[in-house]
């Protein structure tokens, strides 16, 4: 049986890897790498699945804001494909939320299969409340909210945290 466990330093070769194996070089054109490119993901929230020393599946969570608000973007979320159908995606996403939600982050989007990611209780996104900066199937745009109404007011662009300027989970900056 695998374990679910936080991502380690040296478990980032094989994350990497795994992600390429998933998702093929074509990943990079998709909307959502853009919002990763130059921001590092969040290093309490990347865990993965391992068994017998043998890494089965991988998630990370990154900073964006949705419009005004800070929030997360979940992915990627990879698992080896002849390990799918064994839950291990639902229990990584299952683990990252229940932390984030702990560390006092209020909301996580994705792009992604809406029934999918309806088990972890993702829902759309209303159509034209949120901007992604590229094209997107607006139907896959889901949310999840970690604090009571934290997707209520959500308006505007999605755009890359900033990265000259760390907040903490609740939007005020740092220091």
């Amino acid at each position: 049986m695998w374990q679910i466990r936080p991502e380690r330093p040296e478990d980032s070769p094989l994350v990497d890897d795994l992600s390429v194996k998933s998702f093929g070089p074509g990943r990079f054109a998709k909307s959502a790498y853009r919002l990763r490119d130059g921001v590092a993901p969040d290093e309490q929230l990347g865990f993965v699945a391992v068994e017998e020393g043998i890494l089965r599946g991988s998630i990370r969570f990154w900073p964006i804001a949705a419009g005004t608000v800070p929030a997360l973007l979940l992915g990627p979320l990879a698992v080896q494909s002849d390990q799918r159908g064994r839950g291990i995606g639902i229990a990584l996403m299952t683990r990252g939320i229940e932390e984030a939600r702990a560390k006092g982050h209020r909301v996580i989007l994705l792009v992604g299969d809406p029934p999918y990611y309806a088990r972890v209780g993702f829902t759309p996104v209303p159509r034209g409340r949120l901007r992604f900066p590229g094209p997107v199937d607006p139907s896959r745009l889901l949310g999840l909210a970690l604090a009571d109404g934290a997707l209520d007011t959500l308006a505007g662009t999605i755009a890359r945290a900033r990265i000259d300027e760390p907040v903490c989970a609740d939007g005020a900056p740092l220091g």
